[in-house]
């Protein structure tokens, strides 16, 4: 027993190091910075992924249409054997079988060519809007990736404000133990009542559900952000940047002159312009002739070139051109063209929407900006004018020269003012984004 018990020791010993150690693997922890997290959003995000596959089933149908100009060639052969024929004769009253001359047996063999030489632009505006087609996947495909880069961002922007936070609610919560301490003693000392130390209970009470609650937050946060750039889920990210600054003009100016017309969603607008422009083409090709390069070479069994069929194999072949008009495309093709303008005039009138929207937002995102660096300027001063204030009516209740209830509003005047202060300097920067991607920059 003596002997068990060391060994017993260090089993436990062994599995708990064991334990810690799969813990610790089970939570590792990474600190990113918003460039690094936008950019492997861009690349790993699913649905970018997605819109990326798109573009290239969009560049496969493309290849499609350009071989469709390569001349059509088919190889083909087949067999046959025939029973013999019944023959009747005066009605069906009598009848006799004979066997088909000059044998039971046929085939052939043989290989078809034909070239499009002329089709009224069918082939051209088949290639035409499949590049248009390519090149809308390719704007989606960016436009989805801006979009999850403006995703991460705010994500990666609101992480910092609960990380911020994090930090003002333990000076909060350092400020609210050491008020409790102060109260604790003075209602030992019989100078403050029942009521005052309650309030201070109660206020260290909500002070520590609010540091529960934003803990909270930063793990949702920080695991909806690993599936932004699609991490591994038991890998927590933490940002490591921390991005609170004064000069925010200097980061914005550059980018409030952008060209309207880069924006995604103006982009998208044009190319279905286009694309709907080469259908049109399509449609009328169909008004138009065809002519093709025919030819063919085979060989037969038996030959039926003479008469009577001789029995024996032959090979011919031809070379020739093919004509072909469709009358019919006259009345019958004139709705369809007027159908696809009719659609082509839409589209442009929801260009220009669009057009103005988007020049809506920009402006509205401009005016919000200023109202942003604006709010930073006011709660910046605001702090310390909030702390002057508290500094002043603690030192009052200490001396009990003022209400505990004048104390805890002057704290919070304070808090709620460092809150404003982060608050505005992450919705200016998230403005930012905001107009990066609105630009089509993102």
């Amino acid at each position: 027993m003596k002997i068990l018990k060391p060994i017993i020791g260090l089993i436990v010993l062994f599995l708990s190091f064991g334990t810690s150690l799969i813990a610790q693997e089970k939570q590792q922890k990474y600190n990113i910075s918003l460039k690094e997290a936008i950019s492997l959003a861009r690349q790993n995000n699913k649905t970018v992924q997605a819109s990326l596959i798109e573009q290239t089933a969009t560049e496969a149908d493309l290849n499609d249409a350009k071989n469709s100009v390569l001349p059509s060639l088919a190889v083909g052969g087949s067999y046959q054997r025939f029973s013999k024929a019944t023959l009747y004769d005066k009605g069906f009253s009598e009848s006799r079988q004979v066997s088909r001359l000059p044998s039971p047996d046929a085939m052939n063999l043989g290989l078809d060519l034909s070239l499009n030489i002329y089709s009224g632009g069918k082939t051209k505006s088949a290639i035409e809007e499949s590049s248009y087609r390519n090149a809308l996947a390719a704007i989606n495909a960016k436009d989805q990736s801006g979009n999850i880069g403006l995703q991460t961002a705010v994500q990666y922007l609101d992480l910092i404000r609960l990380y911020h936070f994090k930090q003002l609610i333990a000076d909060q919560e350092k400020r609210a133990e050491a008020r409790l301490k102060n109260i604790t003693s003075f209602y030992k000392n019989q100078r403050v009542t029942k009521s005052d130390l309650l309030r201070a209970e109660l206020t260290l009470s909500n002070v520590l559900l609010n540091k529960t609650q934003n803990e909270n937050d930063i793990e949702i946060g920080s695991k909806k952000l690993a599936l932004l750039v699609n991490n591994d889920e038991s890998q927590m990210l933490f940002p490591s940047d921390s991005l609170l600054t004064n000069d925010l003009k200097e980061i914005v100016l550059s980018q409030l002159n952008a060209d309207v017309n880069n924006s995604y969603s103006l982009q998208k607008a044009d190319m279905n312009l286009k694309i709907q422009s080469a259908r049109i083409k399509n449609i009328k090709s169909n008004n138009y002739p065809s002519l093709s390069l025919i030819s063919a070479y085979g060989l037969n069994y038996p030959n039926y070139l003479f008469f009577k069929p001789i029995d024996q194999a032959y090979s011919a072949g031809f070379v020739g051109v093919k004509f072909g008009y469709n009358i019919s495309s006259l009345y019958h093709n004139s709705n369809k063209v007027k159908a696809a303008n009719e659609r082509l005039n839409a589209i442009t009138i929801q260009k220009d929407w669009i057009k103005d929207n988007v020049k809506e937002d920009i402006n509205a995102l401009n005016i919000k900006y200023g109202e942003a660096l604006n709010r930073i300027e006011v709660t910046d001063k605001s702090i310390e004018q909030a702390k002057v204030n508290f500094e002043i009516i603690n030192t009052k209740y200490l001396n009990q020269l003022s209400l505990l209830t004048d104390l805890l509003d002057a704290d919070n005047l304070y808090q709620e003012s460092r809150y404003a202060y982060v608050n505005a300097q992450i919705g200016a920067l998230i403005i930012y984004y905001r107009l990066l991607y609105t630009t089509g920059n993102l």
